[in-house]
């Protein structure tokens, strides 16, 4: 059946515009320089009438669809007298489809929605009262005309109204202008349907599993907030406690660092991270008794035989002070002696793909409660692209998905007679390197034992990671000293507080007086005196063989003179600089063992 002529009265040869605006900023103007340039305009609602009180000749849609608008506005334009006059191609076939049923053209289409976002922004916006503000016939108008922008000129943009005057003045409309105005289109109407996902992805997916509201954001100030993905749920689930947003950025990125620890190395792996870098990173290898004192761990029962304990004992034990209050990442389910650990340290939260009924028992006492338990999907993989707003401006790069692994150390540049790498040195590096992938650039990485001993995150000077690097190795080595390792405290002395006592000696920091030597004595049954120079020149004499790892290159041969001087054995950093020669032949002197594993890992 053939539709009703419905155009029989117009002059087939007259351009059309199609406007139906919200936002009606600049309309008159640009109905003026319609009528002027002798084009026809078909208007709805308040656009039309609107026109029509200025003065301008303007037709309703019901002059072309012969039908009026119905249930109370929801149905205006939704009709094929509109829809294939816009979407009508320069085709025989086309054009013979629209004589039949006596439609014609769309040349113009002028449509922006009602801002989506301002209906849900109201207090206690209802449901029915968003559903009403979903625009229907305007998205499929601006979407119709974006789609067939090589005929059809689609403004939805007021901005644009001035330059499409010029152009329509001059008798065309560019290829250029149109399709300019066609991406504009097609971003209006997917930020409009982000805007209703986004309201009823909180309405309906169900809190936690596709949107999570957080308390707030980075700061206090900082509301509202929220994680959420737009392709399924969320690849965790919120057994204890509840993130916030530096929480959940410590998770995500410490989270793929124990992972793919455990995978380049097949052991448990753990992390602590602070303020989305880590504080510690290690896999599970056996303690000795000096360490398990130096870790605080000698009185946890079963660490024995739980490989992912003694992970986390040597990522906690790096860096005691930078751990306080971490975010744990752990790569195995978590059990008993792990949680042991866990519930004596001061920690926000923990991260693992799962956990035994007893240790969940023991996290879940933490914190009165709210000590924050995520469980990680393990088969979660990423989208190969990510995305990040910052001040407004979308930025898209190819996830960092290069693996690690001990070959990907076997580049020696020098010495050039060296074989390849004991294995030892080649694990130390992997745990190094990988650490350093989700590491605030710039980052150097010293580690020993499977575990990192030394990090350096967040500089503008790669020296000055290098050094920072250091000191922190130096600190972690000076610990187990035998003078540290027979402190006598005072009983009931907390944790924080040895630690805290324990990083003045070893830094060579002790104040000499007044209030703050008083509290430093005070936690002592018999107060320690600082080491000598002498005394911590023999005792560094003794760190060797570490691993020293790189997110880029090193510029100057002063890194290889501070790392060598913390006991760096092998170095591992891309080449690429200019003065590369100078920094292997000085490590080359030192009897460094300078590793090229060519990528550069920079993290932000």
């Amino acid at each position: 059946m053939s539709l009703p002529a419905v155009m029989s009265s117009a002059d087939h040869s007259q351009r059309i515009a199609i406007v139906s605006v919200y936002n009606k900023t600049g309309l008159l103007d640009l109905a003026k320089g319609l009528v002027q340039q002798n084009v026809r305009i078909l208007a709805s609602g308040g656009t039309a009438r609107m026109i029509r009180e200025s003065g301008f000749p303007v037709e309703d849609i019901s002059a072309i669809t012969k039908a009026p608008e119905m249930l109370a506005g929801r149905v205006k334009t939704l009709h094929p007298a509109v829809h294939a006059g816009i979407l009508a191609r320069d085709l025989e076939s086309d054009e013979k489809d629209l004589a039949e049923q006596n439609i014609n053209k769309v040349d113009f289409v002028i449509c922006n929605l009602y801002p989506f976002k301002d209906t849900v922004a109201k207090i206690n916006v209802s449901i029915p009262e968003a559903v009403e503000e979903i625009d229907i016939g305007g998205v499929t108008l601006i979407r119709a005309a974006a789609k067939n922008h090589k005929r059809v000129t689609i403004l939805s943009d007021p901005e644009d109204y001035a330059g499409f005057l010029k152009e329509l003045e001059k008798g065309e409309i560019t290829d250029s202008s149109r399709n300019r105005y066609a991406l504009k289109a097609f971003e209006h109407t997917a930020d409009y349907d982000t805007a209703i996902s986004d309201f009823f992805r909180k309405e309906y997916a169900g809190s936690g599993v596709q949107h999570l509201t957080l308390r707030y954001g980075a700061n206090p100030h900082q509301k509202p907030a929220a994680a959420y993905k737009l392709d399924g749920p969320l690849p965790f689930k919120v057994l204890g406690g509840s993130p916030g947003y530096i929480n959940l950025l410590d998770c995500l990125n410490a989270w793929p660092l124990v992972k793919e620890l455990k995978q380049a190395l097949g052991k448990p792996a753990a992390a602590s991270f602070k303020h989305v870098s880590p504080a510690g990173a290690a896999i599970g290898l056996p303690l000795s008794e000096e360490e398990r004192k130096v870790y605080f761990v000698n009185d946890i029962q079963g660490i024995e035989t739980s490989a992912l304990a003694q992970a986390y004992a040597r990522a906690r034990g790096a860096d005691r002070m930078s751990s306080f209050g971490d975010i744990i990442a752990l790569s195995d389910i978590v059990d008993v002696p792990t949680a042991s650990i866990i519930s004596k340290e001061v920690s926000d939260g923990v991260v693992a793909p799962g956990y035994e009924d007893a240790a969940l028992d023991i996290l879940k006492k933490k914190k009165g409660g709210k000590y924050l338990v995520l469980q990680m999907d393990p088969e979660y993989t990423p989208p190969a692209t990510e995305t990040r707003t910052v001040y407004g401006i979308n930025l898209q790069q190819h996830r960092n998905d290069v693996e690690i692994t001990p070959k990907s150390f076997s580049t020696i540049i020098t010495p050039k007679d060296a074989g390849s790498l004991p294995e030892n040195a080649a694990r130390d590096l992997t745990v190094a390197t990988i650490t350093l992938k989700y590491t605030q650039s710039n980052s150097v990485c010293y580690a020993a034992n499977g575990q990192v001993i030394g990090l350096g995150a967040g500089q503008q000077s790669r020296i000055h990671c290098t050094r920072l690097a250091g000191d922190k190795a130096d600190n972690w080595w000076m610990r187990f000293n035998e003078r540290v390792l027979n402190i006598k405290w005072k009983k009931g002395t907390k944790r924080a507080d040895k630690s805290n006592a324990i990083d003045l000696l070893v830094s060579g920091e002790l104040p000499k007086d007044g209030p703050e030597r008083e509290a430093f004595e005070s936690v002592f049954e018999e107060v320690p005196a600082a080491f000598t120079v002498e005394e911590r020149e023999s005792w560094m004499k003794e760190l060797k063989d570490v691993c020293v790892s790189s997110d880029a290159f090193f510029p100057f041969i002063d890194n290889v003179f501070r790392a060598a001087r913390s006991g760096a054995k092998y170095i591992a950093a891309p080449g690429g600089s200019q003065n590369d020669g100078p920094v292997f032949e000085t490590a080359e002197k030192l009897g460094i063992t300078f590793v090229e594993q060519n990528i550069r890992l920079f993290h932000h």
